[in-house]
C-alpha cells in the first residue's frame, strides 16, 4: 500500500514591518474611507469576527487589547497599545487567516487616526442630508485632523469648515493647518450641518438645542464608559441613532448608556452603521432629521485599514522585512 501523502508545508512570507512615516505614504484619506466603507460591507455579510477593547492597569498607565477577524478579507489581527500621561504606543499585529503567519508588524498611531477619520466619512456619507456644505469640528487634536481630512473625501460639496477649541493657540494652528475657520465657541461650531465631537472632555461639549435641523453628529472622542460629549438633549432631538457595534457601545458610549438609562433613548432604537451601509435599514429620513452616529473605534477597521496598507507597501516595495 503506497505511503500517504504528507501535506505540504506552507511557507510564510517574511513578516514586514511599517513605521508611521509607511503608514502616512501608502494610505490617503480618501483610500482610507473606501477601505472602511467595504468593512462595515463585510460586516453586514457576516465574514467579520469582532471583539471588543478591553484595558488592564499599568503602573500609572494602562494597556488596551482589541482584535478581529476577516475571513473574507483573508486577515486577522489585533491592536495592542498603551497609554500613560507621557503619550501612548500602538501597534497592529497582522496575520493570515488561513495559515500560522504573522503578515506584518505596523505603527498604528497614523492608522488608528485614519481608520477613525474614515469612519466618520462612511457615516457622512451615508447620513449627512442632502446639499451638506459646512462641517464644524469640536475638538483640535491630532484625531480631529483626520475627521476633517476623510468628512471632505466622503462628501466633496463641503465648503466651509469651522472649528472650536479651548486653547486659543492650538485653535489658530489647527485652523491653519486645516483650511479651517476658527469659531467663536461650540455653539458656533454646533451651526452646521455635519458636527463632529472629538474630544477629551468628560463632560459634554454638545447640546442638542444648538443643533440646527438636519444636522448630522458625529460623536468619536470618548469611548470609556465614563466620559460623554453630548448631552441627552441631542439624543432626545434625534430621529436616527446609530453606531458602530452596539455590542461596543453598551461596553464603552456613556454618550448612550447614560440616556438609556435616563429613558431619554432605547437600545432597540440604536442601529449599526453596517445595516445602513450594506441598504438593509434607511437611516435618514428626510432633509430635517438630526441623526447621530456613535463612534467607538473597531479591531475590524483596524484589520482592514492595516491589509490595505500592506498589500500597497507590497506593490511598492515599502516596508522592512524582519
Amino acid at each position: 500500500m503506497p505511503a500517504l501523502a504528507q501535506p505540504r508545508a506552507i511557507l510564510p512570507r517574511v513578516t514586514l514591518y511599517l513605521t508611521e512615516a509607511d503608514v502616512a505614504e501608502l494610505l490617503t484619506p480618501a483610500e482610507a474611507v473606501d477601505t472602511i466603507e467595504a468593512c462595515f460591507r463585510r460586516m453586514a455579510r457576516g465574514v467579520v469576527e469582532n471583539r471588543p477593547r478591553y484595558r488592564l492597569g499599568l503602573d500609572g498607565g494602562m494597556l488596551a487589547v482589541m482584535a478581529a477577524s476577516d475571513l473574507e478579507l483573508g486577515y486577522a489581527g489585533a491592536k495592542v497599545y498603551s497609554g500613560f500621561r507621557s503619550g501612548a504606543r500602538f501597534e497592529v499585529l497582522l496575520f493570515r487567516t488561513d495559515a500560522p503567519e504573522l503578515v506584518a508588524v505596523i505603527d498604528a498611531d497614523k492608522l488608528g487616526q485614519l481608520r477613525t477619520g474614515a469612519a466618520s466619512g462612511v457615516a457622512a456619507k451615508h447620513l449627512a442630508r442632502a446639499g451638506a456644505t459646512t462641517l464644524g469640528v469640536i475638538g483640535c487634536g491630532w484625531q480631529a485632523e483626520s475627521q476633517v481630512a476623510c468628512i471632505r473625501a466622503a462628501v466633496p460639496g463641503i465648503r466651509r469648515v469651522l472649528a472650536y477649541c479651548r486653547t486659543e493657540a492650538s485653535l489658530r494652528d489647527f485652523c491653519a493647518r486645516n483650511d479651517a475657520e476658527p469659531g467663536e465657541s461650540a455653539q458656533d461650531v454646533a451651526a452646521c450641518d455635519i458636527v463632529v465631537t472629538v474630544t477629551g472632555s468628560s463632560s459634554p461639549v454638545l447640546r442638542g438645542d444648538w443643533l440646527r435641523e438636519g444636522a448630522l453628529v458625529c460623536a468619536v472622542g470618548a469611548n470609556d464608559g465614563r466620559r460623554r460629549e453630548l448631552d441627552s438633549e441631542v439624543l432626545a432631538r434625534a430621529t436616527f441613532v446609530c453606531c458602530d457595534s452596539v455590542e461596543d457601545a453598551k461596553l464603552e458610549s456613556a454618550d448612550l448608556i447614560e440616556p438609556i438609562a435616563a429613558g431619554v433613548l432605547d437600545w432597540l432604537e440604536v442601529y449599526e452603521l453596517e445595516d445602513v451601509v450594506a441598504g438593509t435599514i434607511q437611516g435618514r429620513g428626510s432633509d430635517e432629521d438630526i441623526v447621530v452616529f456613535k463612534s467607538n473605534g473597531l479591531a475590524a477597521w483596524d484589520v482592514a485599514a492595516a491589509a490595505a496598507v500592506v498589500e500597497r507597501a507590497r506593490e511598492r516595495g515599502v516596508g522592512r522585512e524582519l
